[in-house]
């Protein structure tokens, strides 16, 4: 005898066999469903940690400019440290009774080069700040030794520290842009979010000495 699958179908009551044909072309959409669910799961993991990258590559990237800025006021304070030993000498020179004043700067001098080794910009300021008040009586000394006003020596010193002043206002506006651009990614969406990830915190500027 031969299976005959038509009249096994005949067998079975219409409403069962519609019912059949339903849960089964509810598993075929579900199947369809989850599929297509799980590739839009992976697209959106995939485009995260594409924008985590993006971003960590970001902050990480303006905050070693930061660094580097910094080291570029460094080298411009490092500059005009060396220079204060002959300046200092020079004025001794001609006017060795000014060991106060001369006292000042020295040790003004000392604290500049001890800020430049340390992380602290609030360090660089301070320091910076006392050795411009240090150096504002030993300049005044020409005034009051013509002889040490009419030395080429302290004239050219005089004009080596006041360029290197020039260059450090260029090198701490570049630091404060630096640092505003820092700030500006980890506090905007959507760099914010990954900002804690990357241990970069926002930076302060440096303000000129007054």
């Amino acid at each position: 005898m031969t299976w005959d699958a038509t009249e096994a179908l005949g067998s079975i009551p219409l409403e069962e066999l519609k019912t059949a044909t339903s849960v089964a072309s509810s598993v075929l959409e579900l199947g369809w469903g989850s599929r297509t669910a799980q590739a839009i799961t992976v697209l959106i993991v995939v485009l995260v940690l594409i924008g985590f990258v993006m971003g960590y590559n970001k902050i990480r990237g303006a905050d070693v400019r930061v660094a580097e800025a910094l080291s570029g006021i460094d080298v411009e304070l490092t500059r005009r440290a060396s220079l204060i030993p002959s300046l200092v000498q020079t004025v001794q020179t001609f006017a060795a009774d000014e060991k106060g004043i001369l006292d000042h700067v020295t040790n003004a001098r000392v604290a500049l080069t001890s800020a430049t080794t340390g992380k602290s910009v609030a360090q660089r300021i301070a320091a910076e700040k006392e050795l411009d008040t240090a150096l504002a009586p030993l300049r005044a000394l020409g005034q009051s030794y013509p002889p040490l006003n009419s030395s080429n020596n302290f004239f050219n010193l005089q004009d080596n520290l006041a360029d290197t002043e020039s260059n450090l206002a260029f090198a701490r506006q570049y630091y404060n842009d630096s640092v505003a651009t820092l700030n500006r990614l980890i506090t905007t969406i959507p760099w914010m979010f990954v900002a804690p990830m990357t241990g970069v915190s926002e930076r302060a500027c440096y303000q000129t000495p007054r």
